[in-house]
């Protein structure tokens, strides 16, 4: 028991400083990480970025070892990775002004360390990231402006007149492309969410609808007569007897209804399942078809399983297949149901992955089975067949009403 004790002793004497580590490094709302969630991209690219770091040894070491020049590029270190940092994780707002402490304490090291060109190419790349591409061109020009400054004043090489606005114009575009790339995508997915949570606002308000035509006059007539009965209870039991019998019938008669009801609004598990990977895969840039998917009447017992395997497909070609077609077949003929779904992306799908497990018990529950075929780089091919029962007759369809108990009396 006592290690226990000992180990959250030791976490409460380092939380303080954990806690001013993690408030310090972390994003903020508005920021290029924040608005963007975080992307593994972007942190990589900032990461890897700071290994141009290594060029501030290599350029002044050439010429032979220095104590002023070793002092001045560390102390430099300092701001440059406060302000380098501060661009991914300090409100976008504030980009241009820690783009400007780049260029600043480039200039201040020039004059020592002629790898200060660094801090420069680095200030014009990482402003192509800001959602402003006349803030990225102005800083390009203004990093350009402080090397030709280095090198009248400073004494700088000529190359990094050339070298500074290459570079930042070069690495700046493909950040530029990629982070247009993003912003779009990001846009698409909340526009999604919106199209998600407008249709879950209008099917909520649709089921209001119907519940209150359906049940509103009947719970009236019920409260009628059973505040009717209450009276009659004591001056005529038979009458009051009577009354609560119709009452019942009333009741009994609204509660088939309500569930012919929920029946129909099940049945569109399915169909909105379809739907909804309509949106998700074009949001994506996925070219989406389905082959028999109009005429859709399948017991709710196996649309809601199908319709779960149908999110667990969609969701992986979404996020892993990479794919730029999607295609979805439904056919029902002698008894069973196959659909596919297919796609063109990377395949190499996992046979035993949990997204694939769960399908596949889903499937088997319904007496049916899941094929996949996935070679790499040749796309993924899911197919389920299930046994599908002889619909049933139309009078006992989903378009025979319920009668009252007591209606043929």
């Amino acid at each position: 028991m006592s290690m226990p004790v000992h180990s959250a002793a030791s976490c409460g004497r380092q939380g303080p400083f954990a806690a001013a580590f993690h408030r310090l490094f972390r994003p903020d709302p508005e920021s290029l990480l924040g608005q963007l969630r975080s992307p593994l991209y972007l942190r990589w690219q900032a990461g890897l970025q700071l290994f141009s770091i290594i060029a501030l040894v290599k350029f002044p070491m050439d010429k032979g070892f220095d104590r002023y020049w070793l002092a001045a590029t560390l102390l430099s270190l300092v701001p440059y990775l406060l302000c380098y940092v501060r661009m991914y994780i300090r409100p976008v707002r504030q980009m241009s002004m820690h783009a400007a402490g780049l260029v600043l304490t480039a200039l201040a090291l020039a004059p020592f360390n002629q790898g200060a060109v660094i801090y420069l190419i680095a200030a014009g790349v990482t402003m192509a990231l800001h959602p402003s591409w006349r803030a990225w061109i102005g800083t390009v020009i203004a990093a350009s402006a402080a090397a030709a400054a280095a090198v009248v004043l400073a004494g700088a090489p000529e190359s990094m007149l050339v070298a500074v606005p290459l570079a930042s114009l070069l690495g700046g575009f493909s950040n530029l492309i990629y982070m247009r790339g993003v912003r779009r995508d990001a846009e698409l997915r909340l526009s999604q969410e919106e199209v998600r949570r407008l249709a879950t606002l209008a099917e909520r308000e649709r089921i209001g609808r119907d519940l209150h035509d359906l049940l509103g006059h009947t719970l009236s007539l019920v409260a009628l007569k059973s505040e009717l009965a209450r009276k009659l209870a004591l001056r005529d039991p038979g009458l009051a007897q009577r009354e609560m019998e119709e009452v019942e019938r009333v009741a009994r008669h609204a509660l088939a209804e309500v569930r012919a009801a929920v029946t129909g609004m099940r049945r569109g598990d399915l169909a909105a399942e379809l739907l909804s990977a309509r949106l998700m895969l074009e949001a994506s840039g996925i070219v989406f078809a389905c082959d028999g998917c109009d005429s859709l009447d399948l017991p709710h017992a196996i649309e809601a399983p199908l319709a779960l395997v149908l999110r667990e497909a969609v969701t992986n070609i979404h996020r892993h297949a990479r794919a730029t077609e999607a295609r979805i077949d439904i056919s029902n003929a002698q008894g069973e149901l196959r659909m596919r779904i297919s796609d063109n992306g990377c395949g190499g799908l996992a046979a035993h992955g949990n997204g694939v497990s769960g399908m596949r018990e889903r499937v088997r529950a319904l007496g049916g089975t899941l094929a996949i075929d996935s070679p790499p780089r040749k796309g993924t091919t899911i197919t389920v067949a299930v046994p599908v029962a002889a619909p049933m007759p139309a009078a006992v369809g989903r378009d025979a009403r319920p009668q009252p108990i007591g209606s043929a009396a």
